[in-house]
């Protein structure tokens, strides 16, 4: 089932979750990009209520989010949590708006396309009032991913992830922040947003685990390549660790194809594909690094070489802002689609 309302060219906007991290940065990204919103309205839970963003040169009063908050909306996107996601998309669908939803609640069902414009951007026309944006390090990955996909069928992934503190939120790099500063200051840590010291450590662990030991961050990279990517039979396996690093994610990627594919190959079709830039120079000490490119929009990739234990495989690296390309740009990026604006 398709939508069948047209959306207007200078749409009205809603931000579910606004004040947090993720909607912060998606009024930045519409700001940035000029987003030809009629209005934006911003809203949050009641604790927030009448506080201010700013937007534009000027501010956005916060409004108490609930189900009448958009009567009159197109676009909402989400970034309040699932829960919230569920029991508010009924209520969004029914005022006509489209819901982009950046949590995890709707990933996966038959009836919601999962986004990423760059690889497949005629999905989000299949839409019945939800598009959901896919897991932050599952975004950059695809983006790489895709090009050598059309060079070559890819059989197998194997990808280990450096996620960025940011990955849990504003809280998630203030506990970094403030470990940091306790640490080097001698004094207790305090541990809530990880499962245990953030500051000069590596958690491999990222989200619940499941039953087959692995974390359900690693099972939504396995499981969300293959729809985004429309291939059920690429198999992949994810490592996901959390790394002192604010924003962020950066992934070392292993490859196997089906067919042959050379270095050259691969770093033409990344150099050619939208939202890839290359940073690949040994000589020169150039590759990509996380805590250099915050603030960034594109999926930088590096350290791109041979696989020689496979017939056909390829390693490289890859680093992309978890807060913007990861959330806030990808659902931005979606909603330029939606009313043709995409660039």
């Amino acid at each position: 089932m398709s939508w069948s309302k047209p959306l207007p060219a200078n749409p009205v906007v809603a931000i579910a979750g606004a004040t947090g991290a993720v909607g912060r940065e998606m009024l930045l990204v519409l700001e940035q990009r000029a987003f030809p919103a009629a209005e934006v309205k911003a809203l949050a839970s009641v604790r927030s209520a009448g506080s201010t963003l700013p937007y534009r040169g000027g501010e956005l009063t916060v409004e108490e989010m609930c189900p009448e908050s958009f009567e009159g909306v197109d676009i909402a996107l989400f970034s309040a949590g699932g829960t919230v996601s569920e029991q508010l998309r009924d209520a969004v669908v029914a005022a006509g708006a489209v819901m982009i939803d950046n949590s995890s609640a709707f990933r996966m069902a038959p009836d919601v396309p999962l986004v990423v414009p760059e690889v497949n951007p005629a999905a989000a026309f299949t839409h019945s009032g939800v598009i959901a944006n896919p897991n932050c390090s599952t975004i950059q990955m695809v983006v790489a991913l895709n090009p050598l996909h059309q060079v070559a069928p890819i059989k197998r992934v194997v990808v280990s992830t450096y996620q960025a503190a940011s990955g849990a939120g504003a809280g998630g790099m203030s506990e970094l922040y403030n470990q940091t500063r306790d640490f080097l200051a001698d004094e207790p840590l305090h541990v809530e947003k990880f499962a245990h010291q953030i500051a000069f450590n590596c958690i491999p662990h990222i989200d619940v685990f499941l039953d087959d030991a692995s974390t359900k961050e690693e099972w939504k990279m396995v499981v969300e390549t293959k729809k985004i990517l429309g291939d059920e039979n690429i198999e992949v396996a994810a490592n996901c660790v959390r790394v002192p690093v604010l924003r962020s994610h950066a992934e070392m990627v292993n490859v196997e194809f089906a067919a042959p594919i050379s270095v050259e190959q691969a770093r033409a079709a990344f150099a050619a594909a939208p939202g890839i830039i290359v940073m690949d120079d040994p000589a020169t000490k150039t590759y990509p690094m996380p805590g250099l490119l915050a603030g960034t929009d594109a999926t930088y990739v590096g350290r791109l070489r041979k696989d020689p234990t496979v017939a056909h495989g390829l390693n490289f690296w890859c680093v992309a802002d978890q807060i913007r390309k990861g959330a806030a740009l990808n659902a931005v990026q979606i909603a330029e689609l939606l009313i043709g604006a995409g660039r």
